[in-house]
C-alpha cells in the first residue's frame, strides 16, 4: 500500500474557470449515510479522519452537497476546516434534492429554494463562500433564464465563485442553452460538469463530452468505479458476494452484475496485473487518462480504501492499454 504522505497529488487546471483542482478530488456523500438498517456509513470521527488523509495526500478538494448525511456532511467539513487555512482548499456543493416534507418548493432551483439553500450551506461549511456551487440535477419546471440569473446573483454577492451542473442522464443541450442565455445577458456561466463516467457507465461520451472539450468545461466525474463494481468484489462466478449494499438492489445487478462488464472486468484485471496495480487504481488511471476528464472524484469508507484509490495517481498507462480497456466495452458511440 502506497504510504499517503509520499502520494502528493498533483493539481489540474478546473477547466476555463482560472484556478487548480486536485488530480483525484474527494467526495463526500457516505458522509452520514444511513443504511435501511439505520446505520451510519462514514460518522463524524472517521469522516474527519478521511479529509485529513486526503489533505495528507496534496488533495485540497473536497466535494460535497447540502443532502448528504441531512447536511451533516458540511457541517462536519466546516468543523474539520476550522483548525485549517480555508483558502487553501477549494470546496464545492450542491443544491436541488427536497428538504421539507410538503413543501414542493424545497426542491428544485427556482429562486426561493436557490436562496434559501445557499445561506444554509454556508453556515454549516463556517464559510462565507464556496469554490463551486452545483446544480444537482436539472428542474425542467424552471426556467433556464431565472436558473442562470439566480446563481449569477449569487456569483455577484461573493457567495459562489464559479457554477457547475451534476447530471445522471447527458444533456449537452441544456447546458449550452442555459450558458448561451447567461452569456448573452453577461451573466457566469456553467464552468463545471459534474456526469457519472466510468469504465462500466460510458453514456456521456459523444455529445456531452464532445460539448465540454468545446466549450473548456471542466468535467469531474462521479462514480468513477461503478459503485466498486470495478474494484473487482464481484465475480461472474459468484455473483453477489454480500460486501456492498449497492449489491443488494435490484438496479445495482441489472446495471453492472452483466456478461458484457465482467469480460470488460477481466481485462481490467489483465491491465492491473501488468501495470502492478488493483482494478479499482487501474479503471481510475483510464479515467484520468480520458481526453476531456478534468479530475475524478474518489470516494471512500475507510483510510485504507482512500490510500488505494489516491494511488491511482501513480499508475501510468501506456497508449496501448488505454485502448484496450475503452474497447473492452465499447461505449455508445464507436472511436470515442
Amino acid at each position: 500500500m502506497t504510504d499517503l504522505a509520499s502520494i502528493d497529488l498533483d493539481f489540474v487546471k478546473l477547466g476555463s474557470t482560472g484556478i487548480q483542482t486536485s488530480e483525484l478530488q474527494f467526495g463526500t456523500w457516505r458522509f452520514g449515510r444511513e443504511t435501511q438498517e439505520g446505520n451510519v456509513e462514514i460518522d463524524e470521527q472517521r469522516g474527519k479522519e478521511l479529509l485529513s488523509a486526503y489533505e495528507t495526500a496534496g488533495g485540497r478538494y473536497i466535494d460535497t452537497a447540502d443532502i448528504y448525511g441531512g447536511g451533516q456532511a458540511e457541517t462536519w467539513i466546516g468543523d474539520w476546516l476550522e483548525d485549517r487555512d480555508r483558502e487553501r482548499f477549494t470546496i464545492a456543493s450542491k443544491i436541488y434534492w427536497q428538504t421539507r416534507d410538503g413543501d414542493p418548493n424545497s426542491r428544485g432551483t427556482n429562486r426561493k429554494n436557490i436562496r434559501h439553500r445557499i445561506d444554509a450551506l454556508l453556515d454549516r461549511l463556517g464559510t462565507d463562500y464556496i469554490d463551486v456551487l452545483y446544480i444537482h440535477r436539472w428542474d425542467d419546471t424552471t426556467s433556464a433564464r431565472e436558473l442562470m440569473k439566480t446563481l449569477n446573483g449569487l456569483v455577484e454577492a461573493g457567495k459562489v465563485h464559479y457554477l457547475g451542473a451534476s447530471t445522471l442522464r447527458p444533456n449537452a443541450w441544456k447546458v449550452i442553452k442555459a450558458n448561451q442565455i447567461a452569456r448573452r445577458e453577461g451573466w457566469e456561466p456553467f464552468t463545471v460538469l459534474q456526469p457519472r463516467y466510468n469504465l462500466a457507465d460510458r453514456e456521456i461520451e459523444g455529445d456531452y463530452l464532445e460539448m465540454a472539450r468545446r466549450e473548456d468545461l471542466a468535467v469531474c466525474p462521479w462514480s468513477p468505479l461503478g459503485q466498486g463494481f470495478l474494484t473487482g468484489k464481484y465475480s461472474r462466478e459468484d455473483g453477489l458476494t454480500g460486501e456492498s449494499r449497492a449489491a443488494e438492489s435490484d438496479r445495482f445487478q441489472a446495471n453492472y452484475l452483466t456478461e458484457a462488464n465482467f469480460d470488460l472486468h477481466e481485462e481490467l484485471d489483465a491491465v492491473a496485473e501488468e501495470v502492478g496495480a488493483t482494478p479499482a487504481q487501474t479503471a481510475l488511471a483510464w479515467l484520468m487518462h480520458r481526453d476531456g476528464v478534468t479530475a475524478p472524484i474518489v470516494g471512500a469508507r475507510t483510510v485504507d480504501q482512500l490510500e488505494e484509490n489516491l494511488g491511482a495517481a501513480a499508475v501510468d498507462l501506456s497508449d496501448e492499454q488505454v485502448t484496450r480497456l475503452t474497447e473492452a466495452k465499447p461505449g455508445p458511440y464507436a472511436g470515442l
